[in-house]
């Protein structure tokens, strides 16, 4: 099987890729596997080919596609605090370019059947803000980022690639993935994932939004069981357009410190609360979440949150 990975420099593609590597996709071996980004990590595979360089650069693409691909997981993105401070950059990398790169994959496949496979990571953004007082598969999407704005967009293409028969596209929208890495990472949520590294180590953490705030949140490992399974499921379990919202844990911001202090040992009260009010209103004011098309096409969350955590802290 021939597979592309965009982002592969990033938190999730990393996983990914070792995972694909490690376990194949739907029992069938990786032939090989391209990994496209500014700085793709280095792998001592013999199936892997790195591709470096910006995906708006037709020869990029045009490199990264040469030898077809069965499947293509579409990660990279410009994210939603730096998208909001460049959107002609979001245009360029969320949009623009990532239609680009699909339509060049169409395109080096050369109308054989079935179509390639596009995996694509949308986002919770499309929902906009205020969220409604309940979140199930009839919320309208309303972007209130250019970030959300330009993955709804994306959505929208390929549903109708996929009447076109371009690519067999499959969508998926996700919420928090826990646990990034520390530091400033361009994402507004970044305080879910930087609240595990401060209470791991033992640090002080002021945390942005108050013990109320509501989060939708899922680990690592089941985000990348959720790709995983996207690549292979069946697109006739999935509602017209191709785009699902994954099921995510919803979680009060005090449980969550709660239970990582009580896994990590540590003392919740090093954190201290200073909510800014924008940013829990953006982030931090998630109401309950119904997801019955993606638990019906197959996809899962964590189950609870001790799970949850357990799984995020083994990533740190």
């Amino acid at each position: 099987m021939r597979i592309i990975l965009t982002g592969a420099g990033g938190f999730v593609g990393r996983h990914l890729a070792r995972r694909l590597l490690a376990q194949g996709l739907d029992g069938r071996g990786v032939e090989r596997l391209a990994l496209a980004d500014l700085e793709p990590p280095q792998v001592d595979d013999i199936r892997v080919t790195r591709v470096a360089g910006d995906l708006s650069d037709a020869a990029v693409r045009a490199r990264l596609v040469a030898d077809g691909a069965d499947v293509l997981f579409h990660l990279a993105a410009l994210p939603g605090g730096a998208a909001a401070r460049d959107p002609g950059l979001s245009r360029k990398v969320n949009l623009d370019g990532t239609l680009d790169l699909i339509e060049a994959m169409a395109a080096a496949h050369g109308g054989r059947t079935p179509p390639p496979r596009v995996v694509y990571t949308s986002t919770i953004a499309v929902l906009g803000h205020p969220l409604p007082a309940l979140v199930d598969d009839a919320t309208p999407l309303r972007p209130a980022m250019t970030y959300g704005a330009h993955k709804l967009m994306v959505e929208v293409a390929l549903a109708d690639y996929r009447r076109r028969g371009l690519v067999d596209p499959v969508a998926v929208r996700l919420s928090g993935i826990l646990a990034r890495p520390g530091g400033a990472t361009g994402l507004k949520s970044a305080f879910m994932s930087d609240v595990f590294h401060a209470l791991a180590a033992g640090r002080p953490y002021t945390c942005p939004v108050s013990p109320t705030a509501t989060l939708w949140a899922m680990s690592l490992d089941r985000c990348i069981d959720n790709l995983l399974y996207a690549a292979h499921i069946d697109s006739a379990l999935m509602p017209a357009g191709g785009a699902v919202t994954l099921p995510a844990l919803r979680v009060p911001m005090g449980d969550l410190i709660a239970a990582i202090a009580h896994r990590t040992g540590t003392d919740a009260g090093l954190v201290v609360h200073a909510p800014d009010a924008a940013l829990e209103a953006a982030f931090g004011a998630h109401p309950p979440l119904l997801t019955p098309a993606a638990e019906a096409a197959g996809f899962h969350h964590d189950g609870t949150l001790d799970a949850l955590v357990e799984s995020a802290l083994a990533t740190l």
